[in-house]
């Protein structure tokens, strides 16, 4: 794998194989592996704002999961085929993980943890799910009430080798921030809309769209009081800052060498 900078983030050129094939490898690490599925906003926002980058500093590895970030990459000579999309990678990945790995669930609804359970103990019916939280997250990262010490306790008791993280973004990276540090072992993954796609809660973009760039005009339109500013304020951001660091040679530079983990 080779990591470019987009915008100054490290970003990771990987495939879903290739992507399986490292969280095969990195559940079996006695460490943590904090990793961010991440668009174009997640970009701009680490450009942009220095809490967040400070946020997000702790990551281990920026997954694109948007196409404007594959042109980005292969402009630069990444040669990539597809993005590695949050929703399709957990979907296929809990579709054939291995049945004596585990998985915690936190985020969503007790209605969607009950559907994706239901949905891929069907399909792998040897699939291990050892706990999960379904509340809210609060603006600063942590779970209401007595939840927050209760989770990171119930993580390390039961040491599941993934945990899928679904509160949004920030919230998600910001409960990364607050409790990583906390957490002994697992691949911690920030997945967003996943749990809502394949709980079948929230409809996801047809795949032409996803294959134009085109998966935010779905969502926009799908839900415009909610994504209509974040989208015209990042969106627009994003080809600014392109266009700026662009002029300089600094929007997407070669590979440099991926970190010894």
């Amino acid at each position: 794998m080779s990591e470019y900078k987009v915008l100054g983030s490290k970003v990771l050129a990987t495939s879903y194989g290739d992507l399986t094939n490292r969280f095969q490898e990195w559940c079996r690490r006695p460490r943590r592996v904090l990793v961010e599925f991440g668009n174009t906003q997640i970009v701009t926002m680490l450009r942009h704002d220095p809490q967040f980058r400070d946020v997000m500093a702790e990551f281990d590895y920026f997954i694109p999961d948007g196409m404007p970030l594959i042109w980005c990459l292969n402009a630069a000579g990444a040669k990539l085929k597809d993005r590695v999309y949050g929703p399709t990678f957990l979907r296929e990945f809990l579709t054939h993980v291995p049945p004596q790995q585990t998985h915690y669930l936190l985020g969503g609804s007790e209605e969607i943890g009950t559907k994706l359970r239901e949905r891929f103990s069907k399909v792998n019916p040897g699939i291990r799910f050892v706990g999960s939280f379904h509340g809210r997250c609060q603006a600063d990262g942590r779970l209401q009430g007595e939840a927050d010490q209760k989770v990171v306790d119930e993580i390390n008791r039961l040491s599941p080798d993934y945990i899928w993280v679904s509160f949004g973004a920030p919230k998600q990276q910001m409960w990364a921030k607050q409790h990583q540090h906390l957490i002994h072992r697992g691949v911690i993954s920030m997945v967003g809309f996943a749990f809502d796609v394949n709980a079948g809660v929230k409809p996801d973009a047809p795949s032409w769209m996803q294959r134009a760039g085109l998966t935010w005009v779905f969502r926009l339109c799908s839900e415009p009081r909610r994504l209509a500013s974040r989208y015209f304020r990042w969106n627009s951001l994003f080809l600014w800052y392109l266009f700026w660091d662009g002029l300089r040679g600094r929007a997407v530079n070669r590979p440099a060498p991926a970190p010894a983990q």
